[in-house]
């Protein structure tokens, strides 16, 4: 299998999320089925099937973690630089609307569009790895044809 990249910061907040849902979740749920097998009738106990439901969920999730964790390559952008690739940060300026948007590229399990953080499987991404400070490109997206030009690339 191929190994996930993933930064610090990204490897950290999954590794969390794995032992809140194994330390606090998996116990709470274990608790709320126990409670709800107690009030009787199994086929008719509303409690119950949501309970199961959310263990469930609670399953999945846990095993997704469990496997993106062990195949998470770690990556330092701080000792990287050069043109764009994994883990930098770069400053973008839309050249239609001179709008400026900062994005830093990441993996897919750790990407947050709201916050910044680029999926580097995304049209965008795509376009910016290999370039310089000052180059533009063109980027298909699903909203149609923009151009971006490249202001600064951090490697943080």
């Amino acid at each position: 299998m191929d190994k996930i990249p993933l930064t610090r910061a990204g490897f950290d907040k999954l590794d969390a999320e794995l032992k809140h849902l194994k330390s606090v979740e998996r116990p709470a749920i274990i608790r709320a089925i126990s409670e709800a097998r107690e009030h009787g009738d199994l086929s008719e106990n509303a409690e119950y099937h949501s309970a199961k439901e959310k263990q469930s969920f609670i399953e999945g999730r846990v095993k997704e973690l469990e496997g993106v964790i062990s195949l998470a390559d770690v990556i330092d952008p701080a000792k990287l630089s050069g043109t764009i690739k994994f883990g930098a940060t770069v400053t973008l300026v839309d050249e239609d609307t001179d709008e400026e948007k900062t994005y830093q590229i990441v993996g897919e399990y750790e990407a947050d569009i709201e916050n910044g953080k680029l999926n580097i499987k995304s049209p965008i991404a795509r376009a910016l790895i290999g370039k310089e400070d000052g180059d533009s490109v063109e980027v298909r997206t699903p909203g149609g044809q923009k151009s971006y030009e490249i202001l600064e690339i951090v490697y943080k």
